[in-house]
């Protein structure tokens, strides 16, 4: 009893520190929570099974907001999750239909994270020099034009990519959704991608979520500590944010993640 007091504080702990970090630079919540429960002794399977439900839970009140203020777009949204669901959907049962167990498919899982947290970190660490791409009249480059004359090929796609990548890892459905739709949409006002991107986390992290649950990945009490630290982590994050430096977290934040992907691809 005593034992399962002290992981359940542990872990209350571990919620409200990422909860904090995710409320002061608005990224981090599965970058940051999956690597830490496997190193708190979790196995991976399950830590991306419940970090996949815990995200689609934190980031359904910001969607409502998004949604309430007018800052999705809908057809965009619509686009991705018309890649990545399905993706995601395939992803799962290929999983539970090819390997015979959690143990089967960990190596897959693995270097999926490591992949998608270096990709996130890098997402983060570059997040200015995409911001002034953005803000900047767009380039009529051949790329450039490939890009718009292609938006709803090319936006499928990174949904798929998405969808595979977020199932196997929990990671990427923040801070590198946001970096895709920077890249597809330059014109899309920051807040309309930033809507855009939490209401489509939502909908991607519920289903791989549901569908982790079904193959037995998600730990419910683990979820409810996580949250129970989380919440109200997120809240006073958000309200200190005004007071620290972006240009200082973010890129912390992301060399962070960088860091932690060598460790998850290499050994």
């Amino acid at each position: 009893m005593g034992c399962c007091v002290i992981d359940g504080i542990a872990f209350i702990v571990a919620g409200a520190a990422v909860g904090f970090c995710v409320g002061v630079t608005g990224v981090g919540g599965g970058s940051l929570m999956t690597p830490l429960l496997t190193m708190m002794g979790v196995p991976l399977h399950t830590a991306i099974g419940t970090d996949l439900l815990y995200a689609s839970m934190t980031k359904s009140g910001g969607a409502v907001v998004h949604s309430m203020k007018r800052n999705i777009n809908w057809r965009i949204t619509g686009m991705l999750a018309a890649g990545s669901i399905p993706a995601a959907l395939l992803t799962l049962w290929m999983l539970e239909s090819y390997f015979g167990n959690a143990n089967a498919y960990k190596h897959v899982l693995t270097r999926s994270l490591g992949f998608m947290l270096l990709l996130t970190g890098a997402s983060l660490v570059f997040r200015r020099q995409l911001q002034r791409l953005h803000d900047a009249s767009p380039l009529q480059s051949h790329l450039r034009q490939a890009l718009d004359n292609n938006a709803t090929a090319f936006t499928l796609a990174m949904g798929v990519m998405l969808g595979v990548l977020v199932t196997l890892s929990s990671v990427g459905a923040g801070a590198f959704g946001v970096m895709i739709l920077f890249s597809l949409f330059p014109r899309l006002p920051t807040i309309q991608i930033i809507g855009t991107d939490v209401t489509h986390a939502v909908l991607l992290t519920l289903v791989a979520g549901l569908g982790h649950m079904k193959m037995g990945n998600v730990d419910f009490t683990l979820l409810t500590w996580l949250l129970m630290g989380s919440l109200p982590a997120i809240v006073a994050g958000t309200l200190l944010s005004s007071r620290l430096h972006e240009d200082v977290i973010r890129p912390l934040l992301g060399g962070t993640l960088m860091l932690l992907s060598i460790k998850f691809m290499f050994f």
